[in-house]
């Protein structure tokens, strides 16, 4: 058992070492999510919502952008470097290793939770300091389970994502074509009643959006009921199952097979 720990410290050690060193994934984990936080909420300005208690408009803002973040610090990172090391020979080099595959793969889903952690509390501290947007404590419960949840879920997608893509030129393209429409449909940059029925009920198949109301919930201290979430929860759960099916069957270790 203390083998196992040892193994696993050290493999998280090593991920979060190596996505630490790669400008491509800081960029699209950290500094995106970023940028756009301060983009959207300078064009549509934060002001005081009429009857919502005095809340700002940044507070819907910032639980869309986080959600950004933590598909970002998962499923895209994960995508995109699972495949770099599996067309580099580095994934079949582990199977050769005393290291066992469960440990490798439970070990890049908690490097992931690591940095969705720091983004979510960069997030909150960002959007209280610049955006006057706080975090009620009954909220909380809420929030700290969501991000686990998603964490775990979308990690299992981005490796399950990282099947399909044949090559590392192809996975930028591809991992960004998957998840920039579903942004879209899901209420990550602009919530409005006004979006077409086609673009609601695709929004509606797709995880994101659960994970994105999820996360207003927590922040809305004018939620009616509790803030805990459970049907949002489980659609992301269920992605993340189906994530996990494809991943224990089609997984390549090679870029030649498995």
């Amino acid at each position: 058992m203390m083998r196992m720990v040892t193994q696993l410290r050290s493999q998280v050690g090593y991920d979060l070492l190596a996505f630490r060193r790669n400008p491509a994934a800081t960029f699209f984990t950290v500094v995106l999510p970023l940028i756009f936080l301060l983009l959207f909420t300078s064009i549509f300005g934060n002001e005081v919502l009429e009857g919502r208690e005095g809340l700002r408009a940044a507070t819907f803002c910032v639980p869309g952008i986080l959600a950004l973040a933590i598909v970002s610090a998962t499923t895209v990172n994960l995508a995109m470097t699972t495949v770099t090391r599996r067309e580099d020979g580095a994934l079949k080099r582990v199977r050769g290793t005393p290291l066992p595959p469960w440990i490798f793969v439970f070990a890049l889903a908690t490097a992931s939770l690591v940095i969705t952690a720091v983004m979510t509390a960069t997030m909150i501290a960002i959007g209280r300091v610049l955006f006057d947007v706080t975090l009620p404590l009954a909220g909380v419960p809420g929030l700290l389970i969501t991000v686990l949840v998603a964490a775990v879920a979308f990690s299992a997608m981005g490796l399950a994502l990282s099947v399909i893509i044949p090559s590392v030129e192809a996975a930028p393209a591809i991992t960004n074509a998957v998840v920039l429409p579903v942004y879209f449909v899901s209420d990550v940059f602009i919530v409005t009643d006004s979006t077409p029925r086609l673009l609601r009920v695709a929004g509606d198949v797709f995880p994101v959006r659960y994970l994105t109301q999820a996360l207003v919930r927590s922040f809305d201290p004018t939620t009616a009921g509790s803030p805990l979430p459970w049907d949002h929860w489980g659609v992301i759960v269920g992605w993340g199952v189906l994530g996990v099916v494809v991943v224990a069957r089609r997984f390549r270790w090679s870029p030649w097979g498995s």
